[in-house]
């Protein structure tokens, strides 16, 4: 008996974007029987609706089925491949090259709903919890995230997501970020370290305005806003957090890429 469907369901063109990139079935042991289209599915729904992992509803895999593939695809960096080809996708889509020249780079700072690993309080916001730390292209696009205590400064912060961004975006040559990220010693680091160029873009005081490139990573912490499952940090540890961040990020750009 087939399931009840939700509308976070990837239709057919869209797990086409998905599964050649889901890690293959192994030779040796049982052969597999879950649906790897309906734990995809499962997770989207959870990340959409926000609900616990006992309560997904019947018709999907086995909620440790599914726990199981999380884990997984967190650890052997299975998100991280499907976020680079969906990138690139959308990025040539656009008429733009494949790897960014350019990155921005902010934090938001999320309260914990429970007990969680490196959770600290982050003065500025009067906020107990922890951070999520983002860098996306000119397109608002996820190129890196570190979820960190909130506890740790922005610029503190900010040395430990450029550290992922270099590895993995050598041709990033000019990074844009706001004024809790001020400082020369920030600056000659990313220099230094990261051979690009940090240019603190400032919002003017007592008005309002749209400011230039800092309002590109602003869309896509709102882009983040439209999953419960992200409305607070549920995650006990940092890399799951960041992988539902991961998740997010692949459900906006196959939507972009085959809308439903």
């Amino acid at each position: 008996m087939a399931r009840k469907s939700y509308r976070s369901d990837l239709t057919n063109k869209q797990w086409k974007l998905i599964e050649p990139h889901l890690p293959p079935e192994k030779d040796r042991g049982r052969p597999r029987t879950t649906d790897l289209r309906e734990v995809v599915n499962a997770l989207l729904y959870m990340l959409r609706t926000g609900c616990q992992w006992d309560m997904l509803p019947e018709g999907f895999p086995p909620k440790s089925t599914v726990n199981d593939y999380f884990n997984a695809w967190k650890r052997d960096d299975t998100l991280d491949e499907i976020l680079r080809v969906l990138r690139e996708s959308v990025r040539t889509k656009a008429g733009r090259n494949r790897l960014p020249s350019a990155s921005i780079i902010d934090s938001q700072t999320s309260k914990t709903a429970s007990v969680s690993e490196s959770v600290g309080y982050d003065g500025a916001k009067k906020t107990k919890g922890r951070k999520r730390h983002l860098a996306v292209d000119v397109l608002g696009l996820l190129l890196a995230v570190v979820v960190h205590s909130a506890a740790i400064d922005e610029r503190s912060g900010a040395k430990l997501l450029m550290q992922r961004v270099s590895q993995c975006f050598p041709s990033i040559l000019k990074v844009w970020a706001d004024g809790g990220y001020t400082g020369n010693k920030l600056k000659n680091w990313f220099l230094s370290v990261c051979q690009c160029v940090l240019e603190i873009v400032k919002r003017p005081r007592k008005k309002f305005q749209i400011v230039k490139w800092r309002w590109i990573v602003e869309r896509s912490f709102g882009w983040l806003n439209w999953h419960r499952r992200l409305s607070k940090d549920y995650e006990y540890y940092e890399d799951s957090a960041e992988a539902w961040i991961k998740l997010a990020f692949i459900n906006v750009m196959v939507h972009r890429l085959q809308p439903g």
